[in-house]
């Protein structure tokens, strides 16, 4: 950091917290309320083209061993589009809009085999509980490094894990009980559609098309959506999220090194984060926020 960044954030901590926070929001204002084009191509372009392997693969047009890495991506990214349609940046509820927002969510969870009523419920869930260890359904800090936090995504991911209790909990918390079941026939149905390819045949294109990039990608995302933003351990506005520099990059991470944006002003499209995050870094450094040398 350089003497006159230095100095800045000085100047800025001494300011009273609620002129702070009216800065805050001012920048936090000029990088929301357009219109997340990108998300939209990203959300059915993704789903388009792993659809369309399927039948590249059943023709033998192309190989399992070329398709299989295209599938393990498509999959990974699906979640980014549906979380943007948890928080209404597509269109908030009453717009004239609302029904592309919804769309989008309910349009694509089905690849990762959640609904998205479920996925918007505990995800809300742990934006206003991140890092409780009793209430964010998302708490995955305990892990002490980067593969220790991957091996902890594998096994809670399994039926006895704490993740799926805490999930439930989640759900029981919001009166949403009736997800439980919709979760519970989304699962169900995959495992059918898994088990036909398999019984006709196909077991392989089930399994490397599918049923492997969910499990990969699924590991993917909750390290970098779950881990990497909130391992600090600390518990409030300011404290429960950080900035991380990732060997990945921003891409590689999905944009997750300006993580702290977003649980910060949650109705900022990701593709706008960074830009928001280095407007408002001085601001973060005043307030104390776990920042990194990005």
């Amino acid at each position: 950091m350089t003497g006159q960044a230095t100095a800045d954030t000085a100047d800025l901590a001494a300011l009273p917290a609620a002129q702070l926070l009216k800065m805050e929001r001012q920048i936090a204002r000029r990088h929301s309320g357009m219109f997340p084009w990108l998300i939209l191509v990203w959300a059915f372009g993704n789903m388009a083209c792993w659809l369309a392997l399927w039948p590249l693969v059943f023709t033998g047009t192309l190989p399992l061993w070329a398709v299989f890495p295209i599938a393990l991506i498509n999959l990974s990214l699906v979640y980014l589009p549906t979380h943007e349609a948890q928080h209404d940046i597509i269109a908030r509820p009453g717009t004239r809009l609302r029904w592309l927002n919804e769309l989008v969510g309910h349009g694509t969870s089905w690849m990762i085999v959640y609904p998205f009523a479920m996925l918007r419920v505990t995800h809300l869930d742990h934006h206003r509980h991140a890092n409780d260890p009793l209430l964010d359904p998302d708490h995955q800090i305990s892990a002490k490094g980067p593969w220790s936090a991957v091996w902890t995504s594998i096994r809670e991911r399994q039926p006895n894990g704490r993740r799926q209790q805490d999930y439930l909990a989640s759900l029981e918390r919001a009166g949403r009980k009736d997800l439980i079941a919709l979760s519970l026939i989304y699962r169900l149905a995959y495992f059918a559609i898994l088990f036909a390819l398999a019984w006709t045949g196909h077991a392989l294109e089930a399994f490397f098309l599918w049923w492997l990039p969910v499990q990969i990608g699924s590991t993917y995302l909750l390290f970098f959506l779950s881990w990497a933003p909130h391992h600090s351990g600390g518990q409030g506005r300011y404290r429960d999220t950080r900035s991380f520099r990732s060997p990945l990059g921003n891409i590689g991470s999905m944009g997750m090194q300006y993580h702290i944006v977003h649980h910060l002003h949650p109705y900022i499209p990701l593709t706008r984060t960074p830009a928001a995050y280095w407007e408002m870094r001085p601001i973060l450094e005043a307030r104390g926020c776990n920042i990194a040398d990005l």
